[in-house]
């Protein structure tokens, strides 16, 4: 009777073995993924990945709010001035046109806090309030 169990158990661990290594190339690749976000995770990759996206998205949002609070109290933006050397931490926001054109590239229309490397990341709007990028 042992003999039976064990030929069943080794019968069956020998069928799961062959089994897994059946798996197709998106099986693989789900199980890489998975592997690479929880190395992420543990690093804390994932967390600085989310902050980064998060402080994006808000620098955006921020941006947005002054465009539309300066264009209401009736501010020319058309030269495409600095909006905001401070929107939120380490972060600007300016105005440019798009395409971009000369008066883009004067100092006077840049923010300040990016261009003495206070700021790292800026947000983009053209004239009419639209994202050009967010870096």
């Amino acid at each position: 009777m042992k003999k039976i169990i064990f030929i069943f158990l080794l019968f069956t661990l020998i069928l799961s073995v062959a089994a897994c290594g059946k798996k197709t190339g998106n099986e693989n690749t789900n199980i890489n993924t998975n592997t690479t976000s929880l190395i992420d995770v543990a690093t804390g990759v994932a967390d600085v990945k989310i902050k980064e996206k998060a402080d994006r998205d808000l620098a955006i949002a921020q941006a947005r709010d002054i465009y539309r609070m300066k264009k209401g109290l009736g501010e020319d933006l058309s030269v495409g001035p600095c909006l905001s050397n401070d929107l939120i931490p380490d972060w600007v926001a300016d105005i440019a046109h798009n395409p971009r054109q000369d008066v883009d590239n004067e100092s006077a229309n840049q923010c300040e806090a990016y261009r003495s490397g206070q700021a790292h990341h800026f947000v983009e709007l053209d004239t009419e309030g639209n994202l050009i990028r967010a870096e």
